[in-house]
């Protein structure tokens, strides 16, 4: 693990307590003067909500009743891969923002269920 750009991961299914995990953090790297970059998991879903309910149709009429959010054919695990070997050698990478509801995805005037535009960290 990279000692200039550590990283922590917190995972865990929905409604298990993550988001309240990433707060603490936060809240401790606020108190101690850390800059940190959070990466949620959702941005690395390969499909939007429309475009996944689409894919999950097409699994379906193929027979493939196990594709879900949850299989590396939804996900973009090569770029989280990338993102946290780059994050570990410089403070760099690209990241984006799942916008799962309508307060959310206010401030960025786009629609729920759509991704924000990659960005670049810098560090």
């Amino acid at each position: 693990m990279s000692i200039k750009h550590p990283i922590i991961a917190v995972t865990g299914s929905s409604g298990a307590g993550t988001t309240t995990v990433m707060k603490s953090f936060q809240h401790i790297f606020r108190r101690e003067g850390i800059k940190a970059q959070i990466v949620e998991g959702d941005s690395f879903h390969r499909y939007d909500r429309k475009g996944m309910r689409a894919a999950m149709a097409e699994a379906e009429r193929a027979g493939n009743r196990n594709f879900s959010h949850f299989g590396p054919e939804a996900n973009l695990l090569d770029e989280l891969e990338n993102l946290f070997h780059t994050y570990g050698e410089s403070g760099r990478g690209r990241v984006r923002r799942y916008l799962h509801d309508a307060e959310e995805a206010a401030p960025y005037k786009q629609e729920p269920g759509t991704f924000t535009p990659w960005q670049e960290i810098e560090p």
